[in-house]
């Protein structure tokens, strides 16, 4: 099966007397943004070949005014391949489509890819669970201005468990992602300077020390959101009160159960032109260690439940 790329076909009805201008290929990546959503990528029968990608066609009518159908027209067809286009208009393509979907387009031919791995494109990112941070459908650059990385799931609460409660069994849950967050942020720290916003949500293996090499590396960071990062303490908000929060205009602490008063006050105190918001941070309880007598209680308990 021979590769085949999607084509753009544009029909114009010229008239002999009143002739247009030449659309621009801005009009066809406009008239076309939504059909390429609807590109149908598959894998084909021969290896090597690359992918497939479904043919899209766009077609335009123009008609000189005064003219009726069938008086004085002259139609006019031009093919274009998807490549043929320069790269600032297939940015704009690739503008509209989620990872997944650049990455597999990138897959049909070199000129692609190179659109693809270009760092203009990766402005904005957000993931929805630590897993997605493994794939390679996405691309960190200086270009980078907001990233969210937003776990909503019933696991969090496991992460979210103290590390001396938890059992083998959630330990082996907690094992299999819980430096995934700390080492993308560490490759945030090293090749996107210009992030303007961070938002870390159910991210519960993060530590202070992550958020604080975040500020210490991004110092255009404007805008700052944590969400039930248990980990996090006052260490990250005395960050902000110091010469690293030069920038920051915006920080939210919410559900963070090991930030205190003390610490938000320090930052309203020093910082008073920061918004901040801690809802419910200040009030949960914080994490606890426990006493050798509580341990020893919870080993002779266990002994005595399995003898």
């Amino acid at each position: 099966m021979a590769r085949t790329l999607p084509s753009l076909t544009v029909s114009e009805q010229l008239s002999s007397q009143n002739k247009p201008p030449f659309p621009s290929l801005a009009l066809y990546v406009q008239g076309s943004e939504v059909l390429l959503r609807r590109h149908q990528v598959s894998r084909p029968h021969n290896a090597g070949t690359g992918l497939i990608v479904a043919p899209c066609q766009l077609a335009t009518l123009w008609r000189a005014p005064g003219d009726r159908a069938g008086e004085g027209g002259l139609s006019l067809c031009l093919t274009m391949q998807l490549t043929q286009l320069d790269g600032e208009c297939l940015l704009h393509l690739f503008s509209f489509l989620d990872k997944d979907s650049r990455r597999s387009l990138s897959l049909t031919c070199r000129w692609l890819r190179r659109v693809f791995l270009e760092p203009c494109l990766w402005s904005l990112l957000r993931f929805s669970s630590p897993c997605q941070l493994r794939r390679d459908n996405y691309v960190l650059g200086p270009s980078l201005r907001r990233l969210a990385v937003c776990w909503y799931s019933s696991r969090v609460k496991v992460c979210n468990v103290e590390d001396w409660r938890k059992s083998s069994f959630q330990k082996d849950i907690c094992s299999k992602h819980q430096s995934l967050v700390s080492s993308f942020l560490a490759r945030v720290c090293h090749t996107c300077p210009n992030l303007l916003s961070l938002t870390l949500a159910g991210c519960g293996h993060i530590s202070d020390q992550d958020v604080i090499d975040v500020l210490h590396s991004c110092r255009r960071l404007r805008v700052l959101r944590l969400e039930n990062c248990v980990r996090i303490s006052d260490r990250v908000l005395q960050a902000v009160a110091g010469p690293q929060g030069d920038g920051l205009l915006k920080v939210q602490v919410d559900f963070c159960r090991n930030v205190t008063q003390a610490g938000l006050q320090t930052v309203r105190e020093s910082r008073p032109a920061i918004q901040l918001s801690a809802e419910r941070s200040a009030g949960m309880i914080p994490d606890s260690r426990p006493d050798e007598a509580t341990q020893l209680g919870r080993t002779l308990q266990r002994v005595l439940q399995f003898s």
